[in-house]
């Protein structure tokens, strides 16, 4: 890695995070403040590691996040797809690692919008008996 830092951008549903990743061992920060802080669940501070966890390089990065939108299981989802995206700009060698547990692949399922003439997406009114 030749500059001060690398970014990438990650989504998931309607949550998008801005990740700058750093050389260093400062931990994860998520809209300045420890990622611990940021998600309270275990569950989505599990998923925020994840991509370093497989490449084996939590020691080697320091990552800072910027995320809005969604609710926090997306933004975990988010900023797990940009750090995901930040280590393989910074090293074209964890792609094939991260492809294999699917931390490339934005996550498209999203909301289906309602219909019309229906309660929701896609439940129906009962309809009369009698």
């Amino acid at each position: 890695m030749d500059k001060e830092y690398v970014q990438a951008v990650g989504r998931r549903k309607t949550a998008i995070a801005q990740v700058r990743l750093m050389t260093g061992t400062g931990g994860i920060v998520v809209n300045g403040l420890p990622h611990a802080d940021f998600f309270r669940r275990l569950v989505d501070q599990q998923v925020v590691i994840k991509p370093l966890a497989v490449t084996q390089n939590q020691d080697k990065y320091a990552v800072s996040a910027k995320v809005i939108g969604g609710g926090t299981t997306g933004q975990a989802a988010a900023i797990a797809h940009g750090i995901a995206r930040a280590l393989v700009r910074a090293d074209a060698n964890t792609k094939p690692t991260l492809r294999a547990n699917r931390l490339l692949t934005r996550d498209s399922r999203a909301k289906e919008r309602k219909k019309v003439g229906l309660k929701r997406a896609r439940k129906a009114p009962q309809s009369p008996k009698r």
